[in-house]
């Protein structure tokens, strides 16, 4: 399922997730589509959470096609029925160009696709849910957004670098830290993740620490709290659960014993 889907192994006998990449052109801008499709006909709905990345999404559903921002809490999705849904995720700063404002406007808001993109937005939404082939659906996303690119810029790439840096290095865990590692003055970090990002780096670093410390419980019990808080960066395991739980609702013992 991917890290950011709590609980996955129930989440995989509701609904399938798959990731698809974008056109080379697209790619500059975004990370990949992703296709959601269920089919609980006659079955109870499901309330699926997600701990949202440090990333904008346009996603195409029915009657409610919008650009989501940054959701700086714990998102929940309701599916129930049947349906698809596809959604772009954009490379974290990859939507500035788009918006030409700063993206923490948008951070926990929703903006109708429309009145960003016009009707073509809407006419993509009736394209991509007419059909359940998801190759089909890729095309047609991509068509879209080739449709729509802006300009490449230049720091919207350095700062989609900065983040990528945060979340693939376990060692980064302080904003200090990140401002000597990449040797940009702190105050100039804070307006790049504010005017691209949405989110402060130091957002960025906790919810990576919290993707890791969900991720590891994903994989059953025996965990090592303690140990799991010092690999962290956590002053110790009592910080660790503070967060977890006040982020994703519940402590980590509880969540992992599910």
């Amino acid at each position: 399922m991917g890290r950011g889907v709590l609980h996955p192994a129930q989440a995989a006998t509701r609904f399938s997730l798959n990731r698809h990449a974008p056109a080379p052109a697209v790619a500059t801008f975004v990370d990949y589509y992703w296709i959601v499709q269920w089919d609980l006909t006659g079955l109870p709905h499901y309330d699926q959470k997600i701990l949202p990345h440090p990333n904008v999404h346009l996603v195409f559903e029915d009657g409610l096609t919008g650009v989501h921002g940054v959701d700086p809490g714990l998102f929940v999705r309701r599916v129930h029925v049947a349906g698809h849904v596809l959604g772009v995720r954009f490379l974290p700063g990859g939507f500035r160009p788009f918006w030409d404002r700063p993206v923490a406007e948008l951070t926990g808001q929703t903006l109708p696709a429309a009145d960003l993109f016009g009707p073509a937005a809407l006419d993509t939404e009736r394209a991509v849910l007419s059909t359940q082939d998801e190759s089909q659906m890729v095309a047609r996303a991509n068509t879209f957004m080739l449709s729509v690119l802006p300009e490449r810029d230049p720091l919207a790439e350095e700062v989609a670098a900065m983040v990528h840096h945060i979340v693939t290095d376990p060692a980064l865990t302080r904003v200090d830290q990140l401002v000597s590692t990449l040797g940009v003055p702190a105050r100039r970090l804070q307006r790049l993740f504010a005017e691209y990002v949405g989110v402060s780096p130091k957002w960025v670093l906790r919810r990576a620490r919290l993707h890791e410390a969900h991720e590891r419980a994903d994989r059953g019990a025996g965990l090592d709290w303690a140990a799991l808080a010092a690999d962290l960066g956590y002053a110790d395991q009592a910080h660790l659960t503070r967060d977890f739980t006040a982020t994703i609702g519940e402590p980590p013992a509880r969540y992992a014993a599910v």
